[in-house]
């Protein structure tokens, strides 16, 4: 990824950790978008000082449009987007709210739309491009109390293969990775840890991530990956 500028959206989060490494490993001219300056510290503390300065930080809302529109106007170029952000909630389908479905929507699925389209228009100028998106597992097999969940994924995978289709003509791809449960602080706290040897660790999904927005994966393209661990 050397020479490649790389949008990373979701890079402070608890995937980001696991993925952010793995860019900069390949060399990437990373920039991360961010909502809160806190989650930066979490990121400070996994990289070296070097590695943490050469990355360019950006405040923005991803749920916003014109924040979306003007964070890629001012990146030169977008050779890969990596859009790590999403949320998850459970809660049975007569008893969750309106306001949390579309919350969830916003931010699993209309994220997802909006830094797609910019990031396509600044590809389409280059001729090149790599999406890799986040789906999940509940995606293609939704569970119980993950109606919101499932189908906000559900509508990211859908959309991934639909830019797919638009870029297949093209050296632009795009691809969903799938993951299932993903090792992170925050899943422990919410899940206990003592399945935890069993999820997918950051890391792991980050080298196929790493894959999918390199130049040898150049004809995979519109794939759902799933990357379930021992789940």
């Amino acid at each position: 990824m050397k020479d490649k500028t790389v949008l990373l959206t979701g890079g402070t989060g608890g995937l980001g950790l696991g993925v952010t490494p793995k860019l900069l490993e390949r060399g990437a001219s990373l920039t991360i978008p961010y909502h809160n300056a806190n989650s930066l510290d979490r990121l400070q503390e996994k990289l070296s000082a070097a590695q943490f300065e050469s990355i360019r930080f950006v405040k923005a809302d991803l749920t916003e449009e014109t924040e979306v529109k003007q964070l890629i106007a001012d990146l030169p170029k977008v050779d890969i987007l990596i859009h790590l952000v999403g949320g998850f909630a459970m809660g049975k389908t007569e008893d969750f709210s309106y306001q949390e479905w579309k919350k969830f929507f916003d931010l699993n699925l209309n994220t997802t739309f909006l830094v797609c389209k910019y990031s396509l228009k600044k590809m389409r100028q280059s001729g090149y491009g790599r999406i890799i998106t986040v789906g999940s597992r509940a995606a293609v097999q939704p569970a119980a109390e993950l109606a919101a969940y499932s189908a906000a994924k559900a509508g990211v995978v859908a959309l991934t293969k639909a830019i797919a289709e638009e870029t297949k003509n093209s050296d632009i791809t795009a691809n969903a990775v799938l993951p299932s449960v993903i090792d992170t602080p925050s899943n422990r706290e919410a899940m206990g840890s003592e399945n935890s040897q069993d999820w997918v660790k950051p890391e792991s999904l980050g080298e196929v991530i790493c894959f999918l927005a390199s130049k040898e994966a150049k004809d995979i393209s519109g794939a759902a990956v799933p990357v379930y661990g021992k789940i």
